[in-house]
């Protein structure tokens, strides 16, 4: 499947921002999930995201947040009402400090959602029987999404997740007490170490060829992975992060260069790419404030 036809496919945003309450903000380890019930929105794909902004307290005092903040949907179940989005995020400045402070009932306004999807493993490698999901830390969120429509649909799955340390960890709920591979940098949980570490002893056996590397983390991480892909082979598509204000392709901030030069907008052509595409995954200004 031709980056074009992928994105021919992709479900579109309503026009304009929109109103979504607020049902539950609940503590995951180190992070919180935000989740927020659209009522007219579509059901968004693995990979995609929205620009969210709290309805109230957005703008106001010395610290204010001007602009709204791009978010991947770790989660998406229709009910009778709309559909609920689950927005996995950490208290690191103005912007996700007060939406780390939402309560049940309050209006978040978002856009979305927006982008590039995950594709199925086949339409990257047509010889895959299944799938690696590489998340590091709040990464792990649109890997969650994935993993759920992947295993509905049958395809073999492993996941590997790491973290930095114990005050940086949580989401694991969102995995649904799935089998995962855990690693940490401190030891608090898993190996200790890298991620990276485990998925290298994978793509060493015989998994290389056979498998798709889908991952989402902080942009050291992306990079490891896409290199240790090229090097062994594997096909692999990366959920990069970067500085969005608008989301839909205006402002030119999340440029990331490609492999054979030039530029791509990541609100548009992204945030989901194929590791060949990219000449680095390591993304200036990537970190949501």
């Amino acid at each position: 499947m031709s980056q074009a036809q992928a994105s021919a496919e992709r479900t579109r945003a309503p026009f304009g921002r929109r109103s979504a309450e607020v049902v539950a903000n609940e503590v995951s380890g180190g992070y919180r999930i935000v989740s927020a019930l659209d009522r007219e929105g579509p059901d968004p794909e693995a990979g995609q995201f929205y620009m969210v902004a709290a309805a109230r307290g957005w703008g106001e005092g010395a610290d204010r947040p001007y602009l709204p903040r791009a978010f991947s949907v770790a989660e998406a179940e229709r009910g009778a009402g709309g559909v609920r989005l689950d927005f996995l995020l950490e208290d690191v400045g103005p912007g996700t400090r007060r939406l780390a402070a939402l309560e049940s009932g309050e209006d978040l306004l978002l856009t979305g959602p927006l982008g590039r999807p995950f594709s199925i493993p086949r339409a990257i490698n047509p010889d895959a029987a299944g799938a690696i999901l590489v998340g590091g830390g709040i990464g792990l969120a649109p890997l969650a999404i994935l993993r759920r429509r992947l295993a509905a649909a049958g395809v073999p799955l492993r996941t590997l997740l790491g973290f930095r340390d114990e005050a940086h960890s949580g989401g694991m709920e969102l995995f649904r007490c799935c089998e995962v591979g855990l690693a940490s940098e401190d030891g608090h949980a898993g190996h200790r170490g890298y991620v990276t570490d485990l998925l290298a002893r994978m793509l060493d056996g015989d998994q290389a060829a056979s498998a798709v590397v889908y991952s989402c983390g902080p942009p050291a991480m992306l990079e490891a992975v896409r290199s240790m892909c090229a090097q062994r082979g594997a096909a692999c598509e990366l959920a990069l992060e970067s500085p969005m204000a608008c989301g839909y392709g205006a402002c030119f901030g999340c440029a990331v260069p490609l492999a054979g030069g030039g530029y791509m907008r990541l609100c548009v052509d992204g945030p989901v790419v194929r590791g060949d595409q990219i000449e680095t995954a390591l993304v200036d200004g990537a970190g949501h404030r």
